[in-house]
């Protein structure tokens, strides 16, 4: 009668590939010498290998599941009493290999030489990149966990128009991901909008998060993917907090005589800013209610302010110098 290896590893015959591994995985961590140091441990871990050996290979299991011989010749009844092998593998080596490490105790146990049997290698034999291990007391430490990090956020800009922050709009941010298929092993490479619902009167720097819509793996908790508001420059305006600033050019003679500019609004109208004072340098004019909404008030609005910038002549006739001479004072 030949060995039963589904038996050995505590599973049933049409076990997938994913439970074999756990069940190696299981089985080899409990009766590893180096963690247990019952008699017969080693023979154990051996057999344990073996079965492992058969099973995780597509043809040798498909032969053993037929209880046909190694060697070819057809099926027997379906089960092991007619399968023949002679384990000529090293059970340390596919230890070594099946964890992903050269020593791989050192790696997992430390000082303390303890470790859950239980851990999980997300299928493909290796542990998570990042795990516990505090609170172990020993040998028989069974107070291990995994543990995912996230991955740190994605942060990308969102440009926004003066006009977008007036009123308020959404925006489509298409992003590309990977994402875990329904195996949770494998993956795949998807797209996504993203719809952000910029409110009106939102400040530059604003934060949205989408959580967790980053890259997937089994190994990882998909990061945050964060849009931060940024202004996009205007022809027109500058942003001041909730205040907007134009820049009114006009000659020496407004400046010095009195003025009147038109200043455009950030909904396509106009209003009229006068000044009989003379424009001193620096000079500014508030508009009331002219600028963008309160973002904790978008029912009120900031200002709309004129700086005045004086355009100086770039030469004047001496008739003209003899005026000037005569009018102005000297101090």
């Amino acid at each position: 009668m030949g060995k039963d290896y589904y038996d050995i590893l505590g599973i049933k015959k049409g076990a997938s590939e994913d439970d074999i591994k756990k069940a190696y995985r299981k089985q080899a961590l409990r009766y590893h010498p180096d963690k247990n140091k019952s008699p017969g441990a080693e023979d154990k871990f051996k057999e344990i290998a073996e079965a492992y050996d058969v099973l995780s290979d597509p043809k040798k299991k498909d032969i053993y599941d037929r209880g046909g011989p190694m060697g070819g010749g057809g099926g027997g009844t379906g089960g092991p009493g007619n399968f023949s092998y002679t384990f000529q593998g090293d059970p340390h080596a596919i230890f070594k290999e099946f964890f992903g490490g050269h020593n791989p105790f050192e790696q997992f146990f430390g000082a303390n030489g303890g470790m859950d049997e239980n851990m999980d290698t997300r299928g493909n034999g290796r542990l998570p990149r990042s795990f516990s291990m505090g609170g172990m007391g020993g040998m028989g430490g069974h107070t291990s966990v995994v543990k995912k990090q996230q991955d740190p956020a994605v942060v990308r800009d969102l440009p926004v128009s003066l006009e977008e922050v007036l009123t308020g709009c959404t925006k489509k941010m298409k992003i590309s991901r990977k994402r875990l298929n329904p195996d949770r092993r494998s993956v795949r490479t998807e797209e996504k909008i993203l719809e952000v619902h910029v409110k009106k009167g939102w400040k530059e720097g604003t934060k949205i998060t989408f959580a967790k819509e980053g890259d997937e793996s089994p190994t990882n908790i998909p990061a945050d993917v964060v849009f931060v508001l940024k202004d996009k420059p205007h022809p027109t305006f500058k942003r001041d907090g909730s205040d907007i600033v134009y820049t009114a050019k006009i000659s020496l003679r407004d400046a010095l005589c009195g003025s009147t500019v038109n200043a455009p609004t950030l909904d396509g109208r106009s209003v009229t800013v006068s000044s009989t004072d003379i424009v001193q340098p620096g000079m500014k004019r508030r508009v009331s209610g002219e600028g963008l909404p309160y973002p904790k008030r978008p029912e009120r609005r900031g200002d709309l302010i004129v700086e005045y910038e004086v355009k100086f002549p770039e030469r004047l006739s001496q008739s003209a110098r003899d005026t000037i001479g005569q009018v102005l004072p000297r101090s």
